[in-house]
Order: structure tokens, then C-alpha cells, then sequence
């Protein structure tokens, strides 16, 4: 009888174990762990997604250009993920598959999420805010793939985009990123624009002149440039930069400059933006940003850098209003990329796992108080939702807080981060600084 129930015993145990491993082995980027901040959670909408090419013509091809002809133009082809709010039954079943190629390019991830690919958008009256997702060098349009699905769920237009020759499959010189990045950005937004007024599948739903853009790495770089922080002259003719001096075009001291900058923008997201390290900009150059900012940034960040990388950027901006969310003692990974890819951690060498993940923090929780961060920044700037501050507005050490309530109700002394359970806001800091001018 023993030996039964122990057999039994041993059973339920191995049954759970492989169940576990079963979801383990499973890229789902729609995960919100029980003790995430309250914004991480989706939101009312249900979530469709289709992607979609866009065709740039008589962009000039840095690859092919040299020093002493005319620059080649070529036409420039950007495939983007496009997440909206949507409508389906209980019939048809969501779920998407998103196959992403990794950062080992030999190795193919399948990511599952919550959309419903082709799903037809939400009708009725109301326009959303659009939001561009811009990924780092290398990266593609599924990187920061959990932030896209969650946003439209609260009713935003996301669109994420692959930089071409920036992706893990078509990867390039460096120098097509520093010259195309902002552009880019700018493109798709006038593409986004340009479905928005055709008779295209979201004709009519975004409210163009109310844009939010995120942007990791090497997309908060181009970000950056997009918010008004001209490129220092200096940084036209260094080491790597493009031929013929083309980054020009995007430095603080050119007449052009300002005017080709993109007035829908009103609210940046800048996660581990690069650059500030290696001279891309200085203080005056930074001082002509004037659109708000959220940034983000890990304390130990080696690539983007930390007190003279982000939060030097964050310091120099002084012209706008911003904040500044830090993970202490995380990497340039904070918050941004979803969890390593099962296919990876599967293959012999792991070789690129260290892509996705940080030593010290678990990526499902960055990816949540990201998520709950962003959700209330973009309430807030591009919805004017002004129950959004108290998420914000906070005490800067989370570890400060004090957690005290009683029956759910918060006592005197209570100023624990508001949204975030007991001890979970551990380990973050948020600051806030208000704009000079």
C-alpha cells in the first residue's frame, strides 16, 4: 500500500515537473508574474497584429557610397509588426506565432503571444495614440515584442519596426545605423500616416499628431536625435561615421536641422540610449530637447554607460520635462528584451543568450515594471490622463518606501510605490526633473 502511494506520489511529482518544463519551453511574451506592478496587466482590448512592408525611395545607400562620387540612392525597404486594438469572437482563437530570427541567426524562436494575426481592428469612433518601437544594433521588430502586445491592449497603434541593416539577419556596418536611424523613424511615421489616411485596414483609428516612440539602445540613439538632441559636429568626421560627411544632416549645428525634426512626436521612451559615451553629443546639444522623456537605464550598464552615458542624457536635457527609471545593478538588458529564446538555451553553445539576459535580474520582471512604467508615462503625456501621476510621482528609492496598510487601506505613514506589492519595488530608483524653459 505504501509503495503504491508512493509510486503515485512520484507520478503527480514527474507529471507537474514535465508541466512546468512543457511551459518553460514556451517564448511567451504576454507574461505577467503575480507579484508584477498593477499596469503591467493587458488591458480591456483584444490585440491584432499584421505586418507590413514600407518602401522608402531615393534614400541615399550609405553601404554604397563612397568618398568621392555621388552618393547612390536606392530605394529603402522596412518591414514593421503593427499591433492594434481589434475584434474577434470567441470562435476564432488568438494566440499568434511570431517567428523571430535570435541573435544567434543560425537559430529560429518561436514567440507566443496574445494577438490575433489579421484580426479586424476595433471599430467605433475613438483614435489612439500611435507608438514607434525602434530596436538596438543588432535587433529586430519582435524584440521589445511584450511592450507592443501589452500597449495595444490599452489602446495604442504600435508599430515595430526592422531597421534594415541592423537586424540579426542582414546585420551591416555600423555606419547605416548612425546615418538611418532617425530617419527610419521618422519614415514609418510617415507611412503609419499615410494608412491612416488611405483606404487601408486602420483607416482613420490613429491620432497621428499624438506619437510615442521607444527606443532601445541604438533606437533611443536615433531617438534622441529625433527629440531635438542634435549630433556634436565633432562626431561628423570621426572613426567610423558615414562618407561625405552625411551625419550633417542630424547635428545640432546644421540651419536644416530643427525643421526636418517631427512635431507629432510629444512623448520619447528612451531605454539605454546610446551614444552619449562616445561624444555623440554634449550638454548644449542636449539642451534642445523639449519633448518629454521617460528614460531607462541599468546602474551597471556597460555599453550605453550610466553617470556618463543615460544619465548624463537625462541630466543635459534640461529644456524638457523627464524622468528616469533605474534597475541598480542591471545591464544594458534592463527592461527592454524579451526572456532568451527556449531554442537557445536549448542549443549546444547557448551562444547568444547573454543578448537577452541580465546577471542579476530576471527578464519577466523587467519586462512587467517596464511595461507598467510605459503604460503610465503614455497615459499620461499621450492620453492626458492625469490619474496616471500617482504612478509616477513617487518617493526615488523604492527600497525607501513604506509599505503599510490595513485591510487594503494605506495608513499615515504609507508611501510604498504606489501599483507595486510589498518589497517587489526593490531594487529601483525613479527620478524626475522638471524642464528650465
Amino acid at each position: 500500500m505504501e509503495r503504491c502511494r508512493a509510486f503515485d506520489v512520484f507520478i503527480f511529482v514527474s507529471c507537474m515537473v514535465a508541466s512546468f518544463m512543457t511551459a518553460a519551453q514556451e517564448n511567451r511574451i504576454d507574461l505577467v508574474l503575480a507579484d508584477a506592478p498593477i499596469l503591467a496587466e493587458y488591458g480591456d482590448y483584444q490585440v491584432g497584429v499584421r505586418t507590413m512592408s514600407f518602401t522608402d525611395p531615393g534614400r541615399i545607400d550609405v553601404l554604397n557610397t563612397n568618398e568621392e562620387d555621388p552618393p547612390v540612392i536606392y530605394d529603402r525597404t522596412l518591414t514593421a509588426e503593427i499591433w492594434y486594438p481589434a475584434y474577434f469572437n470567441e470562435m476564432e482563437k488568438a494566440g499568434v506565432e511570431y517567428t523571430a530570427i535570435t541573435r544567434n541567426p543560425t537559430i529560429t524562436a518561436t514567440l507566443i503571444g496574445r494577438a490575433l494575426r489579421d484580426a479586424e481592428p476595433a471599430e467605433g469612433e475613438e483614435q489612439f495614440p500611435l507608438i514607434v518601437i525602434s530596436h538596438g544594433y543588432p535587433g529586430n521588430r519582435y524584440l521589445l515584442s511584450p511592450l507592443g502586445e501589452n500597449l495595444a491592449s490599452k489602446g495604442y497603434v504600435v508599430v515595430s519596426i526592422d531597421h534594415k541593416d541592423s537586424t540579426y539577419e542582414d546585420q551591416q556596418h555600423i555606419k547605416s545605423t548612425f546615418y538611418n536611424r532617425p530617419l527610419d523613424q521618422r519614415f514609418i511615421i510617415d507611412s503609419m500616416e499615410a494608412l491612416n489616411s488611405s483606404d487601408g485596414f486602420l483607416s482613420g483609428m490613429i491620432e497621428m499628431n499624438n506619437t510615442g516612440v521607444v527606443g532601445y539602445s541604438m533606437g533611443g540613439f536615433g531617438l534622441i536625435n529625433n527629440l531635438g538632441g542634435g549630433f556634436s559636429e565633432g562626431v561628423v568626421n570621426s572613426f567610423g561615421a558615414p562618407p561625405q560627411g552625411l551625419l550633417a544632416e542630424h547635428t545640432s549645428t546644421n540651419s536644416d536641422y530643427r525643421a526636418r525634426l517631427d512635431s507629432r512626436i510629444k512623448a520619447g521612451f528612451a531605454i539605454a540610449p546610446w551614444g552619449m559615451e562616445r561624444g555623440f553629443w554634449n550638454e548644449s546639444d542636449l539642451a534642445g530637447i523639449r519633448v518629454p522623456t521617460f528614460y531607462v537605464a541599468g546602474s551597471k550598464d556597460t555599453t550605453a554607460g550610466y553617470e556618463n552615458g543615460v544619465r548624463a542624457i537625462f541630466e543635459a536635457a534640461a529644456n524638457s520635462e523627464r524622468y528616469l527609471l533605474t534597475y541598480i545593478d542591471a545591464g544594458h538588458n534592463a527592461g527592454a528584451p524579451y526572456p532568451v529564446p527556449a531554442e537557445i538555451l536549448a542549443s549546444e553553445t547557448m551562444e547568444g543568450a547573454d543578448h537577452y539576459s541580465d546577471p542579476v535580474w530576471e527578464n519577466v520582471r523587467m519586462n512587467n515594471i517596464m511595461n507598467h512604467f510605459a503604460t503610465a508615462y503614455f497615459n499620461l503625456v499621450l492620453k492626458r490622463d492625469n490619474s496616471m501621476k500617482k504612478f509616477l510621482d513617487l518617493i526615488p528609492r523604492g527600497d525607501n518606501g513604506v509599505y503599510s496598510k490595513n485591510n487594503g487601506v494605506p495608513g499615515p505613514e504609507h508611501d510604498y510605490w504606489t501599483g507595486f506589492q510589498e518589497g517587489s519595488a526593490s531594487g529601483l530608483m525613479l527620478e524626475k526633473l522638471e524642464a528650465i524653459q
